[in-house]
């Protein structure tokens, strides 16, 4: 068999799971497609990693993003993912895995938990209150506690 013949048939079978996505995936990937225009950040949705073809890869931060449904959580299912997991981890990526469940439940906090991993959500700093002579903080206005001064 040729290289290029597991390649054309990973490629083909992408193709087809991308225009077949679960509803999880279609919920997460109307967000993670917006995440170039946001962040800077490109995602890919179901991505071929030879063998394997992932939901969702962001090569530059080397993190996978695997939406899991019922078939996932049966002794086969459970077996099968670790040993993608040990695969792709020993190629250098980082494998977050949201069930469906917490899709619907969670949405939110899935999305937060994909920031934290690729250091995109930034936690402001804790207030404080100024010093004694440094000022009214009233007179600061929540602007500036934001970092945005105003002109």
């Amino acid at each position: 068999m040729c290289p290029t013949s597991n390649s054309a048939i990973s490629i083909s079978r992408a193709r087809r799971l991308r225009r077949n996505m679960t509803d999880g995936e279609r919920k997460l990937w109307s967000e993670l497609k917006q995440f170039r225009r946001w962040y800077g950040v490109h995602v890919r949705k179901q991505a071929p990693i030879d063998p394997y073809i992932v939901d969702f890869a962001i090569h530059e931060h080397r993190l996978i993003i695997e939406v899991d449904g019922e078939d996932h959580f049966s002794q086969d299912g459970l077996a099968r993912d670790l040993k993608r997991d040990a695969w792709l981890e020993g190629r250098g990526y980082r494998v977050l895995r949201f069930n469906t469940g917490e899709l619907a439940d969670a949405f939110d906090g899935c999305i937060e938990e994909i920031l934290t991993a690729l250091e995109l959500l930034k936690t402001p700093p804790p207030l404080t209150p100024p010093r004694k002579g440094e000022g009214n903080l009233g007179a600061v206005g929540s602007d500036a506690l934001r970092g945005e001064a105003k002109l």
